[in-house]
C-alpha cells in the first residue's frame, strides 16, 4: 500500500475521506505488471475530482507510482483513493485548497468461476432504492452506503444464497439504474440500452467501452430510462465493470435467459484490447 507516495497504511483521523467520505477512487484489473485501461481510469478520475472541487493529482506522479506497486505485485485488484485531504472539523471545504490524499492498495483478484462469462450468473433485483442526486450522479465518490446496504440484502446467514452473483438497483422512481458493483446494458429489439446516469448512479469504464464498441460497430444504442417490464422483456441482459469483465444474466428472479450471442460478441473484442 502506498499513502502519497510512500509505503505505510495510515491516513490522518482528520482525513476527510474518512470523516466525511470526502473523495473518489477508481478500481483496476492488473495482469502481469500491467493495469488494464489505466489511461481511462485515470480520464474518470480526473473528471470526478473536477466534480466535487478536489485538486486530482497528475497522471505522470500517479503512473509512475502505479508501475512502482506492479513490479511487487504484478497482478491484483488495485485501488486508486483520492480525498480531498485533511482539515478542521465542520462540513464546509477548507477555505484555502488541501492536499489531496492519495492510496494505491492492491488485493489479489477474486477466484471467480470462470464460466461466469459464457453462462451467465443469477441476479436479484434489490429491495434498496437509490435516491437522486443530479451532483453526484456518475461520479465514483467514497460514499457507497447504498451498495453496502445492497449487498447486505442476501449476504446474511438467514437469508443467504451463494448463487446470487449481484444485485440490481433501482431509484426511487421505478426505473433500473446499475448493478451494485456495475453497469447494466439489455439488448432489446435490436439495440443496446443502458441507463441515463444522469441522476444517480456511476458511470464505469467498462461501460464507455461498451458504449464506443457500439458506435464502433454501428449497432443502436440507447441511453435513457428502462423500466422493470423492459427488463423481463429483453432479449439479453449483461453487467460490466473493470474486474469482472461482462457477465450475462441467465437468471433474474422467475426469469431466465439461455442464449447471449450479441454479450459473447461484445465480450470477445474487448478482451481483444487491452490498453
Amino acid at each position: 500500500m502506498l499513502v502519497n507516495g510512500e509505503q505505510g497504511n495510515s491516513i490522518s483521523i482528520r482525513d476527510r475521506g474518512l470523516l466525511y467520505g470526502d473523495g473518489v477512487f477508481r478500481t483496476l484489473n492488473a495482469m502481469h505488471g500491467k493495469a488494464r485501461h489505466w489511461p481511462l481510469h485515470y480520464q474518470k478520475l480526473q473528471h470526478d475530482c473536477t466534480a466535487l472541487g478536489i485538486a486530482c493529482p497528475d497522471m505522470p506522479m500517479l503512473s509512475t507510482e502505479l508501475d512502482r506497486l506492479l513490479l511487487q505485485h504484478p497482478d491484483g485488484v488495485v485501488k486508486l483513493i483520492v480525498t480531498r485531504g485533511g482539515g478542521a472539523r465542520g462540513y464546509a471545504p477548507p477555505a484555502q485548497e488541501a492536499t489531496p490524499t492519495h492510496i494505491w492498495d492492491i488485493s489479489p483478484l477474486p477466484d471467480y468461476p470462470s464460466d461466469r462469462a459464457t453462462l451467465g450468473i443469477k441476479a436479484r433485483i434489490c429491495q434498496l432504492r437509490l435516491s437522486r442526486q443530479p451532483r453526484l450522479a456518475g461520479i465514483k465518490h467514497l460514499n457507497r452506503l447504498e451498495n453496502v446496504l445492497a449487498a447486505a440484502e442476501w449476504s446474511n446467514v438467514e437469508s443467504s444464497d451463494e448463487d446470487i452473483a449481484e444485485g440490481l438497483l433501482m431509484d426511487a422512481g421505478g426505473n433500473v439504474i446499475e448493478g451494485i458493483r456495475s453497469n447494466l446494458f439489455l439488448v432489446l429489439a435490436g439495440a443496446l440500452v443502458t441507463a441515463d446516469l444522469s441522476r444517480c448512479g456511476v458511470s464505469g469504464v467498462q461501460r464507455d467501452r461498451v458504449i464506443a464498441w457500439a458506435a464502433q460497430h454501428n449497432m443502436p444504442l440507447q441511453v435513457r430510462d428502462i423500466r422493470l417490464d423492459e427488463v423481463w422483456h429483453a432479449d439479453e441482459l449483461f453487467v460490466v465493470n473493470s474486474i469482472i469483465g461482462m457477465w450475462p444474466i441467465r437468471e433474474l428472479e422467475q426469469r431466465s435467459w439461455i442464449d447471449f450471442p450479441v454479450a459473447a460478441k461484445i465480450r470477445r473484442d474487448l478482451d481483444g484490447s487491452q490498453t
